[in-house]
């Protein structure tokens, strides 16, 4: 019989890799389900939240910051761009660079989206104070620096 998540090897006695991972897997299925009446998926609000936070990147900025592959990040910011989410400019200086920012549109969904987001974070560090959450906030950002090396 496979164990539920929590138990065996899926609990507390598993590998920390696997159980990022199972995790990962868990938040993106709430994260799909929270936004889905939205029409947008959990790879677009990553793909929005990064072009607000960080105006002007350019596809390949996006495929990195939302750790897609480029063609991944491509195919999103296309559909994005086809729907009026997001508008793109050419780079001054290197003209096949194309550098991308939101809408109006594309700001007011992220803003719809985030609503929700903010209420699924909130269940997420649900029974944590702000020192454990804030520990468990380092240990992750470590566990991704160590990946960039």
């Amino acid at each position: 019989m496979i164990p539920a998540p929590g138990e065996g090897k899926r609990g507390e006695a598993g590998y920390l890799g696997y159980l990022l991972r199972q995790a990962a897997h868990a938040n993106r299925l709430k994260m799909e389900a929270i936004l889905a009446d939205l029409a947008v998926t959990s790879p677009q609000f990553a793909v929005l939240t990064m072009i607000a936070a960080y105006p002007g990147c350019s596809n390949a900025d996006i495929a990195r910051l939302s750790l897609m592959t480029p063609q991944t990040a491509s195919f999103i910011v296309a559909n994005l761009l086809k729907a009026g989410h997001l508008a793109r400019k050419p780079h001054a200086t290197h003209g096949r660079i194309h550098m991308l920012s939101l809408t109006d549109k594309g700001a007011a969904l992220l803003e719809a989206a985030r609503e929700r987001v903010r209420a699924h974070e909130a269940a997420l560090s649900a029974g944590l104070d702000s020192a454990e959450e804030a520990i468990v906030r380092r240990w992750l950002v470590r566990q991704a620096e160590g990946i960039e090396d």
